[in-house]
This record gives C-alpha cells, structure tokens and sequence, in this order.
C-alpha cells in the first residue's frame, strides 16, 4: 500500500472509530506546528494499524481504553469512551473494564477513569435529554 492510500485508509478508519465531527475538529485545529504529526497518526496510528484484520473495532477500542487507564491519559481515555458508547459498547462493558484495570493498573488509576466516564456519561445523558 502506497502512503497516499495509507492516508486514505486512515482518515476512514478514524472517521469510523471516532466520527466525523471528531475528525473533522482535528483538522480544523490542525497548525503547520501539528501538521506532521496529524499526518503521521492518520498514516500509521488509523491506517496501518485501526485497519489490521486480526482484531475487530470493539476490541481494539477496548485495548485502547485499558491502556488509557494504565498510562494516566484521561482525554485520550474520555475521547475513546465517548466514540465506544457511541458506537454501541455498552456501559456495563466500560464498568468491567475499568474493574479488569483496577486490578491490573491499580485501584487510584481505575478511580480516576470511572469518575471521568461517569462525568462523561453524565454529560452524554444531558446531551441526550436536551435533544
């Protein structure tokens, strides 16, 4: 696959994973300081490795949020909890993965995600109710 494919390929993988208006936030705010570095996620990150046959979007999603949990990264672990439920990963799957990082990643790390997924359930539930 040529880079340009690659590139293709990652912008609908990330589109897919973290919706458009995600997408679409990251360019507008893309400077020629994160250029570079919006290319090289959307290449790589979305359009080698998103794009793999060997593990499906829902289990990825959740790889991804554990390692969120374990590396202390709220907005990243906040951005993917929001595009799981939207993509219909149920809540109580969200609850037994941050129980599966308390063990694993430790009770403060664990603490720490589920008070900012229930602070985003709690907006989304707002949002929902506004509509």
């Amino acid at each position: 696959m040529d880079e340009a494919e690659r590139k293709e390929r990652g912008f609908a993988a990330r589109r897919s994973v973290l919706g458009d208006a995600h997408v679409d936030r990251a360019i507008a705010n893309t400077t020629d300081f994160t250029a570079e570095f919006q290319d090289l996620i959307t290449r790589y990150a979305w359009g080698e490795i998103w794009t793999r046959p060997g593990i499906d979007h829902t289990t990825r999603r959740l790889m991804v949020m554990s390692m969120m949990i374990a590396l202390n990264r709220e907005e990243e672990f906040i951005m993917h909890v929001r595009a799981a439920v939207t993509h219909g990963v149920a809540r109580d799957t969200i609850k037994e993965l941050i129980l599966q990082a308390a063990i694993y990643c430790g009770v403060p790390a664990a603490n720490s995600a589920f008070h900012a997924a229930s602070r985003l359930f709690k907006e989304m539930d707002a949002a929902a109710g506004s509509i």
